[in-house]
């Protein structure tokens, strides 16, 4: 690998963890995009799987105190048998097809992003359940479903720190059971935890610019970097695989 090489994958890792950690999702969006460039598709998911996972657990570390353990409990019951299924599936699925759900996906998220649902209000907890079930199978296959979730948490009233705290403590457990997956199929091969662990520390010194950058800068200027990311690198993925 280039040096150049090197700087871009350190240098988005870094952004995506920042962009995460300040609009509380869309970071793998951008980063997985450029580590299928590189890496290929079944290479690059379980290393954003990891990174992501890295990064997550730095924002459950700083935001622990306003996590929603009630919310966390319910979303997990339900998302971790379906991230088992999906995530099998992804295993078995040819490349090219994995890619062009992937571009379709990032597509997707814009599009929702754009039309902004917003789900009825609801205070029961027991309302994340059925929200696990579904999104614990998007994120096994797709690996990008943090601006699919959103509307969902901000309709139960979790925002800031609560939502980033509570949405990365959910995300820890789908992403570990999806890398005990990986490991159990033979997808965490040498290059998948050689890259992988070069990004960690990019992950977690993106989420400590990001909680210092959150309270300070206005979030509509990482959603259109997100956003204009999305469309290009989804574009590219769709007609190409």
């Amino acid at each position: 690998m280039y040096l150049m090489d090197f700087v871009v994958l350190v240098g988005t890792a870094l952004g995506s963890a920042v962009l995460g950690s300040v609009a509380g999702t869309g970071g793998t969006a951008v980063l997985l995009p450029v580590l299928v460039h590189y890496f290929g598709i079944q290479v690059a998911v379980p290393m954003v799987t990891l990174a992501n996972c890295t990064a997550n657990l730095s924002r459950v570390w700083l935001h622990w105190r306003e996590v929603d353990g009630r919310v966390a409990a319910w979303f997990t019951l339900g998302s971790l048998p379906l991230s088992v299924l999906s995530t099998w599936i992804f295993t078995v699925t040819a490349p090219d097809i994995l890619g062009r759900l992937l571009g379709a996906s990032l597509l997707v998220i814009v599009l929702w992003r754009r039309l902004r649902p917003i789900p009825p209000k609801k205070r029961a907890p027991s309302w994340f359940l059925p929200l696990g079930i579904g999104f614990g199978f998007l994120n096994g296959l797709i690996a990008s479903i943090g601006p699919l979730m959103a509307p969902f948490f901000l309709a139960y009233g979790l925002v800031k720190g609560s939502y980033i705290g509570t949405d990365a403590l959910m995300t820890v457990f789908m992403q570990g059971t999806k890398l005990a997956v990986f490991g159990w199929t033979g997808f965490l091969t040498t290059p998948v935890l050689l890259y992988g662990g070069m990004l960690v520390p990019c992950m977690f010194a993106g989420a400590l610019l990001g909680k210092g950058l959150l309270e300070r800068l206005p979030t509509w200027i990482f959603t259109l970097v997100i956003e204009l990311t999305l469309v290009i690198a989804g574009l590219d993925l769709l007609l190409r695989g």
